[in-house]
């Protein structure tokens, strides 16, 4: 099931969003230097000659010397796209790219999609198998059934590479895995239980048949479809139907249900009643999957059986079955092993692995993120979706039994040495930042734009609310804002909180606080007044401090260093902290934390040592463990010069406080990031290349930070202020609205306090 919440967005947000930076959500980069002639004839002619030879004499090093081994191809026709019905295969290609991109961000494994422009499944079947070459597995998606379980089974027949249709299977594997922690839960044993499902496409038919699988008797499951019961004699039904058909007197859903111990609703909104529920056993289990919309809501459900387990496809309640959580996994450790197919043992594995996986204490960082502390029972039979433990624990089963089973071309040895493989795939910074979303989401706060009447502000703003993560503050002008919100295609303009200093109530105690702060630094009441009036970003930072709301974001119309100086005149550091400014370079592995590349032009000994405390304390924050580089054009003492002691110093200092982590200074860059070149300081106290940079000044800082966010793009984040005492954040004047969105998100979750 797809992840579904009360989430809204305007039609205009969501093109925008697929449109800007450059069109669709996929590219292309090359993994290997394509710099020189040389680089270019390594990767084509002539030297591409000596790996194409390679193959020829033995295909499976395809696996070595191609990207083969972690290539999956998105496959649609169309037909079925996500609720939305038959529109085409052209229709669908954002869609998959979607499913490509879910591939990468979860299990570092590369798609593409590839759209059939055709119904016919004798030609999906022949132009899928055709491509069997390029690709190291095949992801079917959104096609109709019955085609889907007649392409599905044809292509696993004649291709030796893993084949999965993810709507039947992503699907039944989740709900799996939530059904055996139920029964657990609930003292029940597979063999046992009397199951009735409702629906019979394809992800029905597949959760039936894998749970059999799993020891569920054929006899004691009932399927229903839009006609009733399928029984056996009942006439017009296919072959995929009437392989469940059972002897019973039941014909409706409502006789089937009494005494039942589980539903599994894959069907419509609305079609299990609440009067049907008090009908079945003790304890019931109901999976109401039908998306966007459950068959009943779990507050229905409870009114009447406060003893049942529930689940659904949607995020906003608890127990949401969630393809996410099984497909990029199991096609991590099905390629991995280089298996042949992804069999009904590898399905069983995977479930059985998310099953166990919800039974183990929760992580912090993901309990914070849902806002309370998750624990197994009967609200937590399903693994959070930005579990990061996921990504070791599904992929392992998987591969197991596909060396169990017979279908793995490749064997692991060493299963402790491959999950840290899995682990190292892919930064912590990424999932922890998708738990920070889910923690705002869960605690919403008010957030307050300074500058509502820029476009890329609104557009943030708008997101923030959007998304669930709380109520934005807009300032500005009423109408200037009220207009453009039109133009964005809001559709409700008049419910956003706008304050303008013109109208505002909060205008005469912003002037009374202001001028008590400010009276003895040679300000009148009337230089207040008109501050308050004229200055949105002092008008913005009074709202703040007077709590109107609970952290701010400006910076997109004036230069960081105005800004943060007009931000000052209202509010104070932190007590016993320094501002100081943070650059996060996030990379595919690794993440770098740069500061102070904003505020301090030429911090002391004592400032750096602050700075980098507390920059170790935000990387810690962000699931990474500190090592800390005091950086200088000299190592340690070559050459020699200016301006070294104050690093010296610091170091000296963290000496005298044993801070917790690891650091080591003045090292220039190369000595703190390149291992060949550490290798030639042995004495160094950094066990690996470091990941948080303390710069020498501003100067460097800057032009540093700056520099990285041109050649880096969208893989830095920042400048992140830290050390003010309420939650500001300050984007660059270059910003584009996910930046400005990631600001306000990381100052409402006090990640940068």
């Amino acid at each position: 099931m797809s992840e579904e919440s009360k989430v809204q967005f305007t039609d205009r947000e969501a093109l925008f969003y697929h449109q800007t930076i450059r069109p669709g959500k996929l590219e292309i980069i090359a993994s290997k230097p394509m710099a020189s002639q040389r680089d270019l004839s390594l990767a084509y002619s002539p030297g591409v000659a000596v790996p194409v030879q390679a193959i020829a004499d033995d295909p499976s090093t395809a696996y070595d010397y191609t990207a083969k081994g972690n290539l999956v191809a998105v496959i649609s026709n169309g037909t079925a796209i996500l609720g939305m019905g038959n529109l085409g295969a052209l229709a669908s290609k954002p869609v998959m790219e979607g499913k490509a991109v879910l591939f990468k961000r979860f299990a570092d494994v590369d798609s593409i999609d590839v759209e059939l422009a055709t119904e016919d499944p004798d030609a999906i079947i022949e132009a899928v198998a055709l491509m069997e070459p390029s690709f190291g597995g095949i992801n079917l998606e959104d096609i109709k059934a019955p085609e889907c379980f007649i392409i599905e089974q044809a292509l696993r027949e004649r291709m030796k590479i893993p084949v999965m249709h993810d709507d039947q299977h992503g699907t039944a594997i989740i709900a799996a895995a939530g059904l055996v922690n139920a029964c657990h839960i609930t003292g029940r044993k597979f063999e046992d239980v009397k199951v009735v499902v409702n629906g019979a496409g394809a992800s029905a038919l597949a959760c039936t048949s894998l749970i059999k699988s799993m020891g569920v008797r054929h006899e004691n499951v009932t399927m229903c479809d839009s006609k009733g019961v399928i029984y056996k004699g009942r006439e017009g039904i296919d072959q995929f139907k009437s392989a469940h058909a059972v002897e019973t007197d039941a014909r409706t859903l409502t006789e089937a249900l009494v005494g039942a111990d589980i539903f599994l609703g894959l069907s419509v909104k609305g079609a299990l009643s609440p009067d049907m529920i008090k009908t079945m056993a003790k304890e019931p289990i109901i999976f109401a999957m039908a998306n966007p919309d459950p068959e009943i809501t779990p507050p229905d459900a409870m009114e009447v059986r406060p003893d049942a387990i529930i689940a659904t496809g949607r995020s906003d309640y608890p127990n949401q079955v969630n393809n996410v959580l099984g497909f990029p996994f199991i096609f991590r450790g099905a390629l991995d092993v280089r298996a042949t197919a992804i069999n009904e043992e590898m399905k069983i594995a995977a479930a059985i692995s998310i099953a166990e996986l919800a039974r183990e204490p929760v992580p912090e960082e993901v309990a914070a993120a849902y806002g309370k502390t998750h624990q197994f029972g009967r609200d937590y039979i399903i693994p959070a979706p930005f579990d990061p433990r996921l990504m070791e624990v599904v992929p392992s089963a998987v591969a197991k039994a596909a060396m169990d089973s017979g279908v793995a071309q490749q064997q692991i040895e060493d299963f402790d040495k491959y999950r840290h493989e899995l682990k190292s795939r892919l930064n912590p910074t990424t999932s922890v930042l998708t738990n920070v979303y889910a923690q705002v989401k869960n605690d919403p706060k008010r957030v307050i734009f300074a500058e509502a009447e820029h476009e890329v502000v609104l557009r943030a703003a708008i997101q923030y609310r959007s998304f669930g993560y709380g109520e934005p503050v807009l300032v500005g002008r009423t109408q200037a804002v009220l207009d453009k919100m039109a133009e964005l295609g809001v559709s409700d303009p008049e419910s956003y909180e706008i304050q303008n200093s013109a109208t505002s109530e909060h205008v005469e105690p912003m002037v009374e606080m202001l001028y008590e702060r400010l009276q003895r630094r040679g300000f009148m009441e009337r230089d207040v007044r008109r501050m308050v009036n004229q200055d949105r970003n002092i008008f913005a930072s009074a709202l703040l401090k007077l709590g109107v709301g609970d952290a701010m974001i400006t910076g997109m119309t004036r230069t960081f260093s105005q800004t943060i100086r007009e931000v000052r005149q209202v509010l104070d550091s932190k007590p016993g902290h320094l501002p100081f400014g943070i650059h996060l370079l996030v990379g595919k592995n690794y993440s770098v934390f740069l500061a102070d590349t904003t505020v301090n032009e030429r911090p002391s000994s004592e400032d750096l040592a602050v700075i980098a405390t507390e920059t170790a304390a935000v990387a810690r924050r962000l699931g990474h463990e500190p090592r800390v580089a005091f950086l200088s054009y000299s190592t340690f003492g070559n050459p020699s010069g200016k301006w070294l002691e104050n690093i010296r110093d610091a170091v000296t200092i963290l000496d005298q406080q044993d801070p917790g982590f690891e650091y080591e200074g003045e090292v220039a860059p190369d000595a703190a990031l390149n291992p060949t070149v550490m290798k030639n300081y042995p004495f160094s106290r950094l066990s690996g290349p470091a990941n948080v940079l303390i710069m020498p000044g501003l100067q460097s800082a800057n032009i540093s930070a700056k520099l990285l966010r041109e050649l880096a793009g969208n893989a830095t984040i920042g400048p992140m202020l830290i050390g003010m005492e309420k939650p500001v954040q300050v984007a660059p004047m270059t910003a584009i609205a996910p930046d400005v969105l990631t600001l306000a998100v990381l100052a409402a979750a006090g990640v940068c306090g």
